[in-house]
């Protein structure tokens, strides 16, 4: 008698995380001329040795801990029982001597204000929708037993600690979304049109349980046009996604049709853009993510995460895996929300 291997997709999210942002790290500020010259075809990139990450994994990880904390404190994931610990955990990483991988200044600088004690949308930066929200936002989306809402504004909160751009927080929500999906199931030919319905099922909704009154520090006239303007923005990003997978070009930078990945909605496209030329073949998918011209770091992360929580944890390479860099913690943690 078989049996049918056990998919483990959280396990596969976070392992496909951390190699893509280790396989993008050395690339990334890199034109794909000056890539290509560094690496050869970019279809054989090889994991580099050792495999070191950057702050894309250091923050999920941190993010992954802080919401371990919140359940074990308090059996449930709120915002008064998420908060505190993450918060703890940003501070804890902006200290650490490992956070020397060419960190965001906008987390940098609003850890600095995370650190001393005011109320975290004084220290939110509302200018910024840099891909720093949801590059590490993964975890909420693999977390089991959340309801939609609760999974919706905790991705929402997590970005809005450092980055409160409504950009930011659409795409967090998004991204957590589409992970969540993926590891559910979801078909990848589907998953667009989903993300996209979930887009406008949720334009003008904004969560005062779990965003307070984030939205008074900027100009809009109302919670709901604050928030729009970001589901808009990653709305035109995912039609640009549409468009470009009508007619797909594996062999064309993805980032010239969905965009660098330096901001949240263009790192959420081109990630899934990666993904998605390539959805049974993951290590094509980060190669390519790696090998653009733009955020290849956050856009290879993605990209694992997404094919990860797809294909489970059999979609990696024992001889890529047992190298990755702080292997036993993303283990933890994914052996954890399996379970």
């Amino acid at each position: 008698m078989t049996t049918t291997p056990v998919k483990q997709p959280a396990t596969g999210a976070l392992i496909g995380l951390a190699l893509g942002d280790a396989l993008g790290f050395p690339t990334e500020f890199n034109d794909v001329p000056s890539i290509l010259a560094k690496t050869g075809p970019w279809r054989d990139m090889a994991l580099p040795e050792p495999a070191f990450v950057t702050d894309d994994t250091q923050m999920t990880l941190a993010l992954g801990k802080g919401i371990v904390t919140a359940v074990d404190r308090t059996g449930a994931l709120d915002p008064a029982s998420l908060e505190p610990p993450v918060r703890a955990e940003f501070v804890a990483w902006y200290h650490d001597p490992e956070n020397n991988r060419a960190p965001g200044r906008t987390c940098l600088d609003a850890c600095a204000l995370l650190e001393d004690g005011r109320p975290w949308q004084r220290a939110s930066r509302l200018g910024s929708k840099g891909c720093g929200a949801n590059m590490r936002v993964a975890p909420i989306g693999l977390v089991p037993g959340l309801g939609d809402e609760q999974r919706a504004g905790a991705a929402q909160l997590q970005a809005a600690l450092t980055h409160g751009h409504p950009t930011a927080l659409a795409a967090s929500d998004l991204t957590a979304r589409a992970v969540h999906l993926l590891a559910q199931g979801t078909e990848p030919l589907g998953l667009v049109g989903r993300l996209r319905s979930y887009a406008y099922e949720n334009r003008t909704r904004y969560d005062h349980r779990w965003l307070g009154d984030l939205w008074t520090l900027s100009d809009a006239p109302t919670p709901g046009e604050f928030i729009a303007r970001g589901w808009d923005d990653c709305l035109a990003a995912l039609d640009r996604l549409q468009q470009a997978l009508r007619t797909p070009s594996p062999e064309t930078d993805p980032c010239l049709t969905t965009g660098d990945g330096w901001i949240a909605e263009e790192a959420l496209a081109t990630a899934l853009h990666c993904f998605l030329l390539f959805p049974t073949s993951p290590l094509t998918a980060l190669r390519r993510a790696a090998c653009t011209k733009g955020d290849s770091d956050s856009l290879a992360c993605l990209a694992g995460a997404f094919a990860g929580a797809h294909l489970g944890a059999a979609a990696w390479p024992e001889h890529w895996s047992d190298r990755i860099e702080y292997r036993t913690d993303l283990l933890r943690l994914g052996a954890l929300w399996d379970a």
